[in-house]
């Protein structure tokens, strides 16, 4: 182990030309290219998502997180008529919310006007956002009229508003969708249950920290966003009776069942996590495999994978990637990894 790029934020940087980010979903989403990579023989195939119902059997979990996107983007324009778009982020109290603004040098006092005679006044700067509050309630105006907020890196129009959530999303306020469930069709999914495996829901609430820029070049000293999840107890006792291989799909399943995991089980309820895995960590739950897609370079999500199977063979996958001309990041193609356990003994 490199200790120094391990525990380095350059050591997970690689290149990626733009042609590589994918800017809408493959059609149908289970098309999509699927990298599998076995941990303990080093091999890797090249197969269609489609061909993942093969590598289930009977008595398999797969822990899936189940969170909705919430509509969070508004668009409006300052009052001297500049265009300017907010994302809401977190209610803090009445009318006050944590937002980022997209608009040309927004600063305290500035107001933002929607339709509805609805406006919101910058308070101040916070975190990575701003404070505003708004001159009544947004909610009603935030069904009607908000919108899905897309990753920056993704420059094309959001044609249909559920090819950015899961087929199995359920319930959540999340600002950005587990992305690497994206590639699950309801077939798909109908046809792993025939061979016997199940499926365990999380609920975590992906925030955006999730695009949160890392500064610290020293790895140890960066602190993770929080992020709430929940895990009902017929959920936990579905992963901890795991009868064959257990299975997580993204980096938010993985970390809501690490950051539960206690006295040698899942335990249920509702936590808060700042879980940041990263070469060094030791896996306690006892995971085969995992189904991620390929992630932005010196992110916290390409860190966890390397937590699983090493730094420098995630960036070499990654360059095999780009020669097999894959797409990346959250509308791109997807990863099996298997045989992480072996890994992590």
């Amino acid at each position: 182990m490199d200790n120094n790029k391990d525990f380095s934020l350059s050591g997970y940087d690689y290149d990626l030309p733009k042609e590589f980010i994918a800017q809408h979903p493959a059609n149908p989403r289970d098309r999509c290219k699927l990298m599998f990579y076995d941990a303990k023989t080093r091999k890797v195939k090249h197969l269609v998502f489609l061909d993942i119902a093969d590598f289930f059997q009977n008595g398999d979990v797969i822990v899936v997180n189940e969170t909705k996107v919430k509509k969070s983007k508004l668009s409006g324009h300052k009052e001297s008529g500049g265009k300017a778009y907010i994302t809401i982020l977190n209610f803090i109290k009445e009318n006050e919310y944590h937002c980022l603004i997209n608009a040309k040098k927004p600063k305290q006092g500035t107001r933002i006007l929607f339709e509805d005679d609805l406006f919101c006044e910058i308070i101040r700067y916070e975190g990575y956002g701003f404070i505003v509050k708004f001159n009544k309630s947004p909610e009603d105006f935030i069904k009607m009229s908000g919108k899905i907020t897309l990753p920056p890196y993704i420059k094309a129009k959001l044609e249909k508003e559920e090819d950015y959530q899961t087929v199995y999303s359920k319930k959540g306020k999340s600002i950005a969708s587990p992305t690497a469930g994206l590639h699950f069709t309801k077939e798909l999914l109908d046809k792993i249950k025939k061979k016997g495996a199940l499926f365990a829901k999380v609920n975590l609430t992906v925030s955006i920290g999730t695009f949160e820029t890392i500064k610290e070049e020293n790895l140890k000293s960066h602190k993770m966003h929080t992020e709430e999840y929940e895990i009902t107890k017929e959920n936990a006792d579905i992963i901890n009776n795991c009868k064959s291989r257990l299975f997580v799909v993204g980096t938010t399943s993985l970390r809501a069942i690490e950051s539960s995991f206690k006295n040698e089980k899942v335990i249920p309820g509702k936590y808060d996590t700042n879980l940041f895995i990263y070469p060094g960590y030791k896996i306690k739950n006892n995971i085969y495999g995992m189904i991620t897609n390929f992630h932005v370079p010196k992110s916290s999500l390409i860190m966890l994978v390397a937590g699983l199977i090493g730094r420098n063979k995630i960036l070499s996958l990654y360059e095999i990637a780009k020669k097999k001309k894959y797409r990346f990041y959250s509308f791109g193609d997807a990863m099996l990894i298997t045989n992480i356990n072996n890994q992590n003994k």
